[in-house]
């Protein structure tokens, strides 16, 4: 009984950590609206440390810095645009989780479904090869010319000098 309430107890404890995200209260903005714009641009840059996160995900020094140049980026009055602009200008397309449709990233928008392409038609070129291999082997055999039947029967007959 006593696990199980150690148990119980563990995974509320996880749970309600769960929403505990890494921006600090002196982080945030007195303005609702500028602050729920901040956080939506913050899911959208990737912390440069950690890579797999976001900057509101993440509690590295330079996450910090990313969240709080949002922030002042968005009280001087940027739109969100030129806030992402601002950032790719000073740290390339790797700063957004998802990059932008262009001549330097199509390879990664479009990567995947080329391959799958390729991966269809390779299959789709093995099966017909297989049906018309196995056509071939259903096929009767050529036929000996009596000349040829004549020499088999003479060397299984044991005839053969």
């Amino acid at each position: 009984m006593r696990r199980l309430l150690a148990l119980v107890l563990l995974l509320s404890a996880l749970v309600a950590s769960a929403g505990a995200l890494a921006v600090q209260p002196d982080e945030i903005l007195p303005d609702a609206t500028l602050e729920a714009r901040a956080r939506a641009l913050s899911k959208e840059l990737r912390c440069m440390v950690c890579q797999n996160q976001s900057i509101d995900d993440s509690d590295a020094p330079l996450a910090r810095d990313l969240r709080v140049l949002v922030r002042e980026r968005l009280q001087a009055g940027d739109s969100d645009h030129q806030v992402i602009d601002f950032l790719v200008s000073r740290y390339g397309e790797f700063v957004l989780l998802k990059p932008r449709f262009s001549p330097t990233t199509a390879l990664l928008w479009l990567g995947p479904a080329a391959l799958l392409l390729v991966g269809v038609f390779a299959l789709f070129v093995a099966a017909r090869r297989s049906r018309g291999e196995s056509a071939a082997a259903t096929a009767e055999p050529a036929k000996l010319t009596p000349a040829e039947a004549a020499r088999l029967a003479e060397i299984l007959r044991g005839d053969n000098k």
